[in-house]
């Protein structure tokens, strides 16, 4: 299967999950998405593909749900709650850092297998961390604040799509520019990061595009408040 079938069967599952916790575990399935997918983003973002003949990193499909999770929260409870996901996703990237670069320390046993594929992973994460953090603070605020603001300019139901869509992809090229020249500075040539920064963000533009019928189908759901 080539990448970029690929690509579009991974998209797909990607919002079918988030649609599936919201419904059957309301917003506290929301919040756990983000924890989830803050982390895994950041692990897949290590792991370069060539996607239509352009150099790009994985993690951006799963990078793309927080936006689609933060648009859920503000659109059905408010700016608060999709401000709160985002302290969230900040607190468990932090926690994943520190905790993991502890995990590194500790001499493995001679006959560990693991230690080496950690270091690939882990190793490097501080700075993709870094860059990961200032983009996530920046960007989900941004996205957070315009979203409130087109809400208030395009407040219908059928407009839902302006909101979603407008603040996604305004606050996805911020998130792009601020991680890729943070998170890959001194790794990549020009050339190559030119490569990376432009995949990345057409990458992230059609998810933000793709995630509206997600967004109409999870608007539609009522959950329950509470986990029995």
């Amino acid at each position: 299967m080539s990448n970029e079938l690929l690509g579009l069967c991974f998209l797909i599952v990607n919002f079918l999950c988030v649609v599936a916790v919201y419904r059957f575990f309301g917003v506290q399935g929301l919040f756990v998405w983000v924890g989830f997918s803050t982390v895994i983003a950041n692990i897949q973002v290590v792991k370069t593909i060539e996607i239509f003949g352009l150099t790009a990193t994985m993690g951006n499909v799963m990078y793309g749900t927080l936006y689609l999770v933060t648009d859920i929260m503000h659109e059905k409870y408010g700016k608060d709650a999709a401000r709160k996901s985002v302290w969230l996703g900040f607190f468990t990237l932090v926690a994943t850092t520190l905790i993991m670069q502890f995990a590194l320390q500790f001499t493995p046993h001679e006959t560990d297998i693991a230690q080496p594929a950690f270091e690939t992973i882990f190793g490097v994460l501080p700075q993709i961390a870094a860059g990961s953090l200032l983009a996530y603070m920046i960007s989900q605020n941004t996205d957070v604040y315009l979203y409130g603001w087109f809400k208030k300019k395009f407040p219908k139901d059928n407009q839902l799509w302006i909101r979603n869509n407008g603040s996604t992809m305004i606050s996805q090229f911020i998130d792009t520019l601020v991680f890729t020249t943070v998170a890959f500075y001194g790794m990549f040539e020009m050339d190559v990061w030119i490569d990376i920064f432009i995949t990345t963000y057409a990458i992230k533009w059609i998810v933000a595009l793709a995630d509206t019928p997600f967004v109409y189908l999870a608007k539609k759901f009522h959950p329950t408040k509470s986990v029995s």
